[in-house]
């Protein structure tokens, strides 16, 4: 995949308005078969530059863990929240992304000015937001916060694995993966499996 650095003159325009603190926030892990969501709010600091940063699915683990302990020494501020999985089987998994992430958002401290969303809005917020189509590479900050959710979220995953090696967690990380899906097959689902959310392929394999 591409590898495409995002760039800060999002959040430059929205601090020249007047805004102080400005919020990226992103979540992963929306289409996994187990394991929560995650989200992350981030806001940096306009005068300690992290290089590099960039959506996460197009850095390699190595990367992304190297930018991960540069985004949370540098920041301002960090925050990171998940929807488990009975949360996201109760409610669907588009309404547990959007509490993992007003959550992430209500968890800065400071509070901040503005909040750039990839993709969708947040419900529920007190200050002013924007939702930013394909956030995760256009906006550093939104950026950032792809590349801290989804480390955190891969580290959940693995104590998951080390707790029931079963599935493969540690390789797939809840994704629908073929070695995932033939776990699936021969064990069932774990209490980590999402309930609410079963490609057809599994169905074809528990006929």
């Amino acid at each position: 995949m591409v590898k495409v650095r995002a760039f800060r003159t999002m959040e430059n325009a929205i601090r020249r308005m007047g805004f102080n603190t400005v919020a990226g926030v992103d979540e992963v892990g929306r289409g996994c078969l187990a394991g929560p969501v995650v989200a992350a709010a981030v806001v940096l600091d306009p005068g300690h530059y992290v290089a590099r940063v960039c959506d996460s699915k197009t850095a390699t683990a190595l990367e992304r863990n190297r930018l991960y302990d540069k985004i949370t020494r540098w920041a301002i501020s960090w925050s990171v929240a998940a929807s488990e999985c009975d949360e996201i089987d109760r409610i669907n998994i588009h309404q547990a992304s959007l509490r993992a992430m007003q959550r992430a958002v209500t968890g800065l401290q400071p509070c901040p000015d503005f909040v750039l969303v990839d993709a969708f809005r947040i419900p529920d917020l007190r200050m002013a937001q924007r939702a930013v189509e394909q956030g995760d590479t256009r906006c550093t900050a939104i950026a950032a916060a792809s590349i801290v959710a989804k480390v955190t979220r891969d580290r959940m995953m693995l104590e998951l694995h080390a707790k029931d090696p079963r599935y493969g967690f540690d390789r797939h990380k809840g994704y629908a993966t073929r070695d995932h899906l033939d776990a699936v097959s021969r064990f069932g689902y774990s209490d980590v499996h999402r309930r609410s959310f079963r490609p057809p392929s599994l169905f074809d394999r528990m006929d």
